[in-house]
């Protein structure tokens, strides 16, 4: 049951273990996305932008939390191995879930997300956990493989979520719970341990804090440029859940099941992309070059986001913004190439402090800037600004992706 699984072991069973965890984890937090929104826009009495500047301020403080907890948890598992990291956020997660589905109002909910940004760290401990049981030139494919687990998860939870939010928009949250505890109860159960005790090592509060985590990132003039690339690519991903569902309904008049649906979509492009197509181009083009073909498919993609005219063209979409999805698996290879193997945690845990901070600003960013473009009193109604802006911010992603140094280039080139 806790037995270690090493480089040499099974990997394949370890990978299915961390994929179902990581499914499951994704479907508990794709199941409130659909609700969440308008929940507190019924809280602010159907207020659409006023809901939307709370929202964002949901969002940042959950970032917050994020960053100051994902290094403590990655340098956590590095301690004291994966696992127990993995099933103290599971079942934190679900209790926390219970807890907003309780929520009287606005203050309680609030409360809730605080502790959710506390205990969802399983994400990136199962990304040390992926590097800890793969190898070296094998990591890009498996980081996408993990990306199908995200792609179901929001294929399925959204999508339920969506149906549940119908009938009753705190009925989601419960579902989340259970799934979250019983994500918990099969990792206790069957969930083995990556890191072996001799590859383990001392936890210290300067590397743990999430300044002195970010250190690392700085070790290496390759890791400060893929950890910018991360931190520009996950303030534009914070457009989708920070305005997406209050701009779909703002623009199209999209209800709780159609937006669930799409996101579904959303999470069936993103399954195939991860699944079907990291591999082979990692394989042909090498690393560095399909992280930036995934960014310039992210471009283009959110500027068609932006000028949709009707939903279905929204909807058809999609698919190309979902290319985007090859950048982060490559960018994620590239970066465990260029980090010891037993300070793999660590690394995920500086890299999920630098996606905290991008998450701290995101949703504020582009809450406000959706609020902004759709305010009677503007001098232009533009409700598709943010998806504009977030064109705009891997657009320069691409450009420094262009100047990856020499090491981390030679690095791509080994990995094709």
């Amino acid at each position: 049951m806790g037995s270690n699984v090493s480089a040499q072991g099974p990997r394949r069973a370890a990978l299915v273990f961390i994929f179902v965890t990581i499914a499951l984890d994704m479907m508990a937090i794709g199941l409130i996305v659909p609700v969440l929104p308008k929940l507190i826009e019924d809280f602010m009495n159907e207020d659409t932008a006023a809901a939307a500047r709370v929202f964002g301020l949901f969002g940042a403080v959950w970032a917050l939390m994020q960053f100051f907890s994902m290094p403590i948890m990655g340098s956590l598992s590095d301690r004291f191995g994966r696992r127990p990291v993995i099933l103290l956020s599971n079942f934190g997660l679900g209790l926390d879930y219970i807890l907003m589905a309780l929520a009287p109002n606005l203050a309680w909910l609030f409360v809730g997300r605080v502790i959710s940004g506390i205990t969802a760290a399983s994400i990136s401990t199962g990304m040390a956990y992926v590097a800890d049981v793969t190898p070296v030139e094998k990591r890009a494919s498996a980081f996408g493989l993990t990306g199908i687990a995200f792609g179901l998860g929001f294929v399925l939870g959204p999508a339920l979520g969506g149906v549940l939010g119908g009938i009753d928009p705190r009925l989601p949250f419960w579902a989340a719970a259970a799934l979250s505890l019983l994500n918990g109860l099969y990792g206790l159960t069957v969930l083995p341990e990556s890191l072996p005790p001799e590859r383990r090592r001392p936890f210290e509060w300067r590397r743990a804090n999430p300044v002195g985590s970010l250190k690392l990132l700085r070790s290496h003039a390759g890791l400060t440029r893929l950890a910018s690339i991360s931190f520009l690519g996950g303030l534009a991903h914070a457009v989708l859940p920070s305005v997406f569902v209050l701009y779909a309904g703002y623009r199209y008049g999209w209800q709780e099941r159609t937006v669930g649906l799409a996101l579904a979509l959303v999470g069936v492009s993103s399954a195939i992309v991860q699944g079907a197509l990291v591999g082979p181009l990692v394989s042909r083009l090498g690393e560095r070059r399909t992280l930036l073909t995934g960014l310039a498919f992210g471009v283009a993609g959110f500027i068609v986001y932006a000028l949709a005219p009707t939903g279905a063209v929204f909807l058809a979409a999609i698919p190309l913004v979902s290319l985007w999805g090859l950048s982060g698996p490559s960018a994620q290879g590239l970066m465990t190439r260029l980090v010891d193997p037993r300070r793999q945690g660590e690394l995920q845990g500086a890299t999920g402090a630098v996606l905290g901070i991008a998450a701290m600003i995101g949703p504020g960013l582009f809450t406000l800037t959706f609020a902004t473009f759709i305010d009677p009193a503007a001098r232009w109604q533009v409700p598709g600004a943010p998806f504009f802006l977030a064109s705009f911010l891997l657009a320069l992603a691409w450009l420094v992706g262009l100047n990856v140094t020499a090491a981390t280039q030679a690095a791509g080139r080994a990995g094709k």
